[in-house]
């Protein structure tokens, strides 16, 4: 099959009568809880192109929400799929083993921060992996309370919902929640009471004194954080902090998990987004860009802390499905040969200035911030910090009719996310920069 030619390219409106059609069959079929962001049915997608049923070709700024850094049909992931399926598509590890699950985990105990003896384990999703980090840190730890911060995303499980911050649309109506979940306040420098620069030491000592005196340091199993916040905006935490809490964790014998499951691989200029901080953490989390489109996620770390769990505690049906390891394989080759960890902060240099220039005193763009592969526009009413959600869906929404795929997040539903994949080209960028820069001056 031919490969896509990388350019937009708009044949219809956006949706086209093609997937207008399919919409509406989906509509009689699915739930209505499953949301969609646009309309649009996909025939292929390849490098930062994605071509619609109508034949229209747009740029891809989502990557899946992450998951496609190496692009959605790499050649050699591709290849190491179709080769592993001819072979066998499941046996389930737990029951007879398989080697490309072994090779997938000594990957991720190379790869992930620190030199310290390290274990993995295989699952299937995100949230997946945040269980089953809890589950550990309980185990070894002994004790039963998890801390994770305001502006969280987790997961939408009954556990990782609750450790998730936001309400709609990703928990209302579906409590009583798990127990022994607390949160404290996340250290949002745009919007820290305090200003950015108090943000790291204010932060971090309500999260000190929440866990002494609220818990008690004693009960407290682990402090689970993103090094970056996806869902709740892209937030960066200020200088300092991640280690700040490491530190604490540590001293406490608190159990410290980075989910890295929409930073890492590369993402954000690092290989993962701790690193930016110096930050080795206990226990990773990671999933999406893992295995380049294939549903697996892990835990790795700390080898005592990974072992505490007997054998037969961890595991489950799907868990290191033995098609998606062959695609984890490959995509972290991939991520490693052609270099996306410095193509990533190319990205950055590239589309951070362009999109700093919409800022100013009258702007409808408040802040602009992320690293590498993942930034993001804050949308305020000018001259405010007020959130401005209806500008960030109207931004996205004329980026969508112009043919390029763009994400809202926030808390407050007023971020605009950027995640291309990692192998777009410069031309192809700077075309999608220009939509963007467009929607958002007509907004203002």
């Amino acid at each position: 099959m031919d490969p896509i030619e990388q350019r937009r390219l708009l044949r219809t409106e956006i949706p086209g009568p093609r997937s207008v059609a399919l919409q509406a069959e989906r509509t009689q079929h699915l739930a209505a809880g499953l949301g969609v962001t646009l309309p649009v049915f996909v025939d292929r997608a390849d490098g930062g192109v994605i071509l619609d049923v109508d034949g229209n070709q747009l740029i891809d700024l989502a990557s899946g929400i992450a998951v496609t850094s190496v692009g959605a049909a790499h050649p050699e992931v591709s290849r190491r799929v179709a080769e592993q399926v001819e072979r066998f598509t499941h046996t389930c590890f737990l029951v007879t083993e398989y080697d490309g699950f072994v090779q997938v985990a000594a990957a991720l105990n190379r790869l992930t921060p620190g030199d310290h003896e390290k274990r993995t384990a295989l699952f299937t999703t995100g949230a997946e992996a945040v269980e089953n980090a809890v589950k550990i840190a309980r185990t070894y730890t002994g004790r039963p309370a998890v801390v994770v911060l305001g502006h969280a995303y987790h997961g939408r499980t009954n556990l990782t919902m609750a450790m998730t911050a936001k309400n709609v649309p990703y928990k209302q109506g579906f409590g009583p929640f798990a127990p022994e979940v607390y949160r404290v306040p996340s250290p949002y420098p745009y919007r820290w009471p305090g200003g950015a620069e108090a943000a790291a030491e204010e932060a971090f000592a309500q999260l000190a004194e929440i866990v002494t005196t609220q818990i008690g340091a004693g009960n407290v199993a682990a402090i689970v954080a993103e090094p970056i916040q996806g869902e709740g905006g892209f937030i960066v935490p200020p200088p300092g902090y991640l280690a700040k809490v490491a530190a604490f964790a540590r001293e406490h014998g608190i159990v410290f998990v980075a989910d890295e499951i929409q930073t890492g691989f590369a993402r954000t200029g690092a290989m993962f987004a701790c690193e930016h901080e110096g930050v080795v953490p206990d226990l990773v989390t990671t999933a999406k860009a893992l295995a380049a489109g294939m549903p697996l996620s892990a835990v790795t770390g700390r080898a005592e802390i990974m072992d505490a769990v007997a054998p037969g505690g961890l595991g489950g049906t799907y868990a290191g499905n033995p098609v998606a390891c062959a695609a984890a394989l490959a995509a972290l080759e991939v991520i490693e040969s052609e270099g996306l960890v410095e193509r990533a902060r190319q990205i950055e240099a590239l589309a951070r200035p362009r999109l700093e220039t919409l800022l100013g005193a009258d702007s409808v763009v408040g802040e602009v911030r992320g690293r590498g592969a993942m930034l993001a526009m804050e949308f305020v009413r000018p001259g405010t910090t007020d959130p401005a959600p209806e500008v960030a869906k109207a931004v996205a929404a004329q980026c969508h009719r112009e043919g390029v795929v763009a994400l809202v997040c926030g808390t407050f539903g007023n971020v605009i996310r950027l995640l291309p994949p990692l192998v777009i080209s410069d031309e192809l960028l700077d075309d999608a920069l220009g939509v963007i820069e467009r929607a958002v001056k007509e907004a203002s």
